[in-house]
C-alpha cells in the first residue's frame, strides 16, 4: 500500500473522469486527487492518430469526434481549453442504398432520403409517432413518462414491426440503430431509444450534420485533446496510466482502491468507467443488488470505425457530400460514411461498421492502419455507448447514480446522454455524453458526496 492518503480517487481517465477531476479541482484546489487509468493513454473512447495522407501524415479521430452548438457543456469546455472547431462538410448530394446489391442507388440533398411515395408516407408517419412519443418522455426521470412500463417492455424492433408498413423503412431504421448505438434494434429498449432521442431534440437531430445536430462540428487536432488538456490542468503527476483498478474495498472511514501492483487509501472513490467495465471490479462490501444487476446488464455497442484517405476529394469534384447511407450486408458491411477531409486539406472519408456486421467483420483478419475495432481495445470493450435492454429503465434506473455505502463510493456514469438538466432541448453526442457526466445532476452528487467524506 502506498503511504499517501488521497481525498478522492477517480477510476478512469476518459472525459468523464477527467471532467470530474477538473470540476473538483476548481472547487477546491487543495484536494488531493488521483486518477487511475488502465490504458496507456488518456481519452477513453476518444483517440486521435496519424495515418498517411496525400500531403504527408495527418491526424484523424478514430473514436468519438463530433460536437454540436447546442451541446453547451462540451462547447464551453472547448472554449475554456482554447481549442477550435470546424464544420462537418455536408454540401452536395447524399447517397442512399437500401435493399441489397441489386437495388437502385439513389441520391438526395435534403434531410429526407429519396424514397418512393409509399415509403415516404411510411417514413413521415413513423417520424411523427417517434417525435410525438419523444415529447412525452421525462428525460430526468423516465418513470414519469406516460406508459413507461409498456414502452420499456418493447424493443425498438418490436415497435417498428408493429407500426412500420414497408420493409425499406424497417431497413433504414436498422441503419439508424446501428450507426447511433452500435446495436441491432432488437437489442435495445424502446423507452431507452425514445429517451436518447428526446435528449437530442428528436430523431433527426441525432442523425444529421446540419446546424444544432449531432454531427455539426469537429475539433481541430482531434477530440483526444480534450482529455489531454484536462490532464494537464489537473496535473499529469496525478494521472497514473497502466493502472487498471481490480478491487475497491471500503469501510466506515476509508476506501482502498487496488490495482495489480498498488493499493491506494482514500476518503472517496468516483468510478467513471462504463458500466460493463465497472461490473468487473470487485467491491467489498458488495454493491447494492439493484446497482450490481444494472452494471451487468448494460451491453455496449459494437462499432468499427475506418478512415480512407485519397489523393483527391473526387466526391466533391462530382458534387457529392461524401455521405452514404447503406443497408448493411455481407456485400456492403458499412452503414454510413461522411466526408473526413482534414483541416490541412487532406481528402478522406470516415465510415462505420456496426452491430451484427461489426461482429462478423471483427472475426476476420483484416490488416489496416486506418481502422479501429473498439470491441478489441482493452479497457473499452465496445463503442459508442452502453444501452439498456427492455425492463431495465423502469425497474433499475433509480439506482443509477446513488452513492454507495455512506457515499464513500460513487459511480458517475451518464445514462446515455440523459443528463438534459435544462428544459431547453440540448443535442448530445458521444463527446458531450462523456463530459456531461459532471453537469448539473452530477454536480449535486459530487457536492453531497464530498461534503460527507472530505
Amino acid at each position: 500500500m502506498t503511504a499517501d492518503i488521497w481525498d478522492v480517487v477517480i477510476v478512469g481517465a476518459g472525459l468523464s473522469g477527467l471532467s470530474a477531476a477538473h470540476l473538483l479541482t476548481k472547487r477546491d484546489a487543495k484536494l488531493r486527487i488521483l486518477i487511475l487509468e488502465g490504458k496507456d493513454r488518456v481519452g477513453g473512447r476518444t483517440v486521435s492518430s496519424e495515418i498517411p495522407a496525400a500531403d504527408g501524415a495527418d491526424r484523424w479521430d478514430f473514436g468519438g469526434q463530433w460536437v454540436g452548438s447546442t451541446q453547451t457543456h462540451i462547447m464551453e469546455l472547448i472554449k475554456e481549453l482554447g481549442l477550435e472547431v470546424y464544420p462537418q462538410f455536408n454540401v452536395g448530394k447524399k447517397v442512399l442504398h437500401m435493399g441489397g446489391p441489386t437495388s437502385k442507388v439513389r441520391s438526395y440533398r435534403t434531410s429526407i432520403p429519396a424514397l418512393s411515395p409509399l415509403v415516404l408516407l411510411d417514413f413521415t408517419q413513423m417520424l411523427w409517432k417517434f417525435d410525438r412519443l419523444c415529447r412525452t418522455v421525462c428525460v430526468q426521470d423516465p418513470l414519469r413518462t406516460p406508459n413507461a412500463a409498456e414502452l420499456d417492455s418493447m424493443t425498438v424492433h418490436s415497435y417498428v414491426e408493429q407500426h412500420a408498413w414497408t420493409e425499406e423503412l424497417k431497413e433504414q431504421l436498422g441503419v439508424c440503430s446501428r450507426s447511433v448505438f452500435g446495436v441491432e434494434p432488437s437489442q435495445m429498449s424502446f423507452l431507452f431509444f425514445l429517451m436518447y432521442a428526446a435528449a437530442a431534440g428528436g430523431l433527426l437531430a441525432l442523425l444529421e450534420s446540419s446546424p444544432g445536430c449531432a454531427q455539426e462540428f469537429k475539433i481541430k487536432g482531434g477530440t483526444q485533446q480534450l482529455s489531454e488538456c484536462l490532464a494537464q490542468r489537473v496535473g499529469w503527476k496525478n494521472v497514473r496510466l497502466g493502472s487498471a483498478v481490480t478491487a475497491i474495498w471500503q469501510d466506515g472511514e476509508w476506501a482502498r482502491v487496488m490495482t495489480t501492483g498498488d493499493t491506494f487509501l482514500c476518503r472517496a472513490v468516483i468510478v467513471t468507467c462504463p458500466p460493463h467495465l465497472a461490473a468487473k471490479i470487485q467491491y467489498q462490501p458488495a454493491l447494492p443488488s439493484m446497482r450490481e444487476f444494472l452494471t451487468q446488464n448494460m451491453p455496449v455497442g459494437h462499432m468499427m470505425k475506418f478512415i480512407l484517405t485519397y489523393q483527391t476529394a473526387f466526391w466533391k469534384e462530382k458534387g457529392f457530400s461524401g455521405e452514404i447511407v447503406a443497408g448493411s450486408s455481407t456485400d456492403c458491411p458499412f452503414c454510413v460514411t461522411f466526408d473526413a477531409t482534414s483541416p490541412r486539406g487532406n481528402p478522406a472519408l470516415v465510415g462505420f461498421i456496426s452491430g451484427r456486421e461489426a461482429t462478423l467483420w471483427s472475426a476476420r483478419e483484416v490488416k489496416s492502419i486506418g481502422a479501429e475495432d473498439w470491441a478489441k481495445e482493452e479497457f473499452s470493450g465496445g463503442c459508442p455507448v452502453n444501452v439498456m435492454a427492455p425492463g431495465l429503465l423502469t425497474f433499475y434506473h433509480p439506482s443509477l447514480r446513488k452513492p454507495c455505502d455512506n457515499a464513500t463510493l460513487c459511480h458517475c456514469w451518464l445514462e446515455v446522454n440523459l443528463d438534459a438538466s435544462n428544459t431547453k432541448k440540448e443535442e448530445h453526442s458521444l463527446t458531450e455524453h462523456r463530459s456531461r457526466t459532471t453537469s448539473k445532476e452530477q454536480r449535486t452528487v459530487l457536492s453531497t458526496f464530498l461534503s460527507r467524506r472530505v
